[in-house]
């Protein structure tokens, strides 16, 4: 009996230890989902607009608090700039470290309106659906005594996916790794920033200041969806971004359209007509030399695109799209040129709430997304040349009577905050195929690899002020509903980013 009990333990032992890393850590994160996910929901609790000092403060101790529990050594790091939000640091240093990687998320999130999310969801209450709400998803309970978590099954709250998923995954994929006693080969950082959805305005302030204490040999980026199709996916470069506010004018007061229809000019009309002046009939920029800096994507990236899926007809069906823009181009082929888009107009009321009135402005917000090449600073030049030659008399504040009287049509014109440059990291660099091989090594699925997303990141102050070789891990699923209302993220999204989190940690 005493030697059938030792066979059975001995052969038990060997299974244990015939694991590989990520298997380890699979089985970890499959016995722990529940505590995962309480700690989550807590996270995701906390309101995150990075103008909320308060909230966004809060964020920061909360992550900190993660990573000490944890035994992580952790570190508040400021700007020069007194009140802007910390970045949380945290580091584990290994003696005789093959490597150092530093992973990156951003805790803060895009505004919301709650009177567009789902009328039984609070934008900062998380609650678990069992399919999304575009799918007439409904909300479940979180499961109790140790009921198992369906995969399919939906986190909804703003930041859910972008991009407190980053910082969730990246925390608990060092957590498995310790927790099963895995190896670490690599010395790890984490860098969790709390303004990039407003144009991370002090983050180079950062990077200078602490520039000893971040140098590594790879910024590991956890943010955005993966394929459209739900296959794995890396980018190797990010589009960049910056905004631009319009404001156009009419009556110094609001006027009855009746009596003043045919007489004062319209501000929404004249918004509109400025608007439609800047793209053609292909949604292509007209603005004089907006493409003319563009660096074109090499043989190796145009052939990494080739090999990525089409997912057009798919998107085109599922958007409720006859005819995209871009003049014939491929979604993915798009990413190689900037882009314009119109945020939002804001005029006179609609609908219901509709009056006969012609009102005294409208405004507008413009995102221009950056590629290679392009300069933030010199795009924002051209548009504003541009809307100097359909006749406005630009300025930076709102006109007096005497500019009104002088001129026929006024243009306030203001940047937004901060803006930063595209950036894009070889695919053929060793530190890319060592990503490349890890994250394949935790699925028999295709993995994609993306020479640059639609998305944008500041990963050109990485690379500018640090001299950091830069790449993104994609985390969460398409349909996410990032930056809009009813926000959600796919458990299986979060378990198959831990899974490869993990393996870049330890890879060779």
């Amino acid at each position: 009996m005493k030697h059938f009990l030792f066979t059975i333990l001995l052969f038990t032992h060997q299974l244990v230890a015939a694991q590989t890393a990520i298997e380890k850590v699979q089985q970890y994160r499959s016995q722990h989902e529940g505590e995962i996910l309480k700690e989550y929901f807590s996270l995701l609790s906390i309101p995150n607009y990075a103008l909320d000092k308060i909230n966004i403060d809060k964020n920061a101790l909360f992550i900190e608090a993660m990573l000490k529990k944890r035994g992580i050594k952790t570190k508040l790091l400021e700007s020069n700039t007194k009140g802007s939000p910390k970045a949380v640091y945290g580091e584990v240093i290994v003696p005789g470290a093959v490597q150092t990687i530093i992973f990156y998320a951003h805790y803060d999130g895009q505004p919301v309106s709650p009177e567009k999310w789902h009328p039984k969801i609070k934008p900062y209450q998380p609650v678990l659906l069992d399919k999304s709400i575009e799918q007439a998803g409904k909300i479940i309970s979180f499961p109790t005594n140790g009921q198992p978590f369906n995969p399919e099954w939906r986190i909804s709250c703003r930041s859910s996916s972008d991009d407190k998923a980053g910082v969730m995954t990246i925390i608990n994929a060092y957590d498995a790794l310790v927790k099963t006693g895995v190896k670490l080969k690599n010395n790890i950082k984490f860098f969790f920033e709390g303004e990039e959805e407003i144009g991370s305005l002090h983050l180079a302030e950062i990077l200078d200041k602490h520039k000893d204490l971040l140098k590594a040999d790879l910024w590991l980026i956890g943010d955005g969806p993966v394929h459209q199709s739900g296959l794995p996916m890396i980018d190797f470069g990010v589009r960049g971004d910056v905004n631009v506010d319009l404001t156009v004018y009419g009556p110094k007061r609001p006027l009855h359209s009746g009596h003043y229809g045919n007489w004062a000019p319209n501000p929404c009309l004249s918004m509109s007509k400025l608007l439609a002046s800047m793209k053609d009939e292909d949604g292509m920029v007209k603005i004089k030399g907006y493409y003319d800096d563009v660096i074109p994507f090499s043989a190796s990236e145009k052939n990494a695109y080739k090999a990525i899926p089409s997912v057009d007809l798919q998107m085109r069906k599922e958007l409720g799209i006859n005819k995209p823009d871009g003049g014939g181009k491929s979604l993915f082929e798009t990413f190689e040129w900037p882009s314009l888009n119109i945020n939002g107009i804001k005029c006179a009321d609609v609908e219901d709430n509709a009056s006969n009135v012609i009102t005294t402005e409208a405004k507008a917000t413009l995102d221009l997304r950056q590629v290679l090449g392009t300069n933030y600073l010199k795009q924002v030049d051209l548009l504003k040349k541009h809307v100097i030659e359909q006749g406005f008399f630009v300025i930076d504040r709102d006109p007096t009577d005497e500019e009104r009287f002088q001129y026929p049509k006024i243009a306030k014109f203001k940047m937004v905050n901060g803006g930063y440059n595209a950036q894009r990291t070889p695919l053929d660099l060793p530190i890319s195929q060592q990503v490349i091989k890890a994250v394949q090594s935790t699925t028999n699925k295709q993995l994609i690899l993306e020479p640059t997303s639609g998305g944008s990141l500041p990963l050109y102050l990485f690379e500018k002020h640090l001299n950091a070789k830069v790449i993104n891990l994609c985390l969460v699923n398409h349909d996410n509903n990032q930056h809009s209302e009813n926000e959600n993220v796919r458990l299986q999204n979060l378990w198959d980013s831990i899974a490869q989190l993990a393996a870049i940690m330890i890879m060779d």
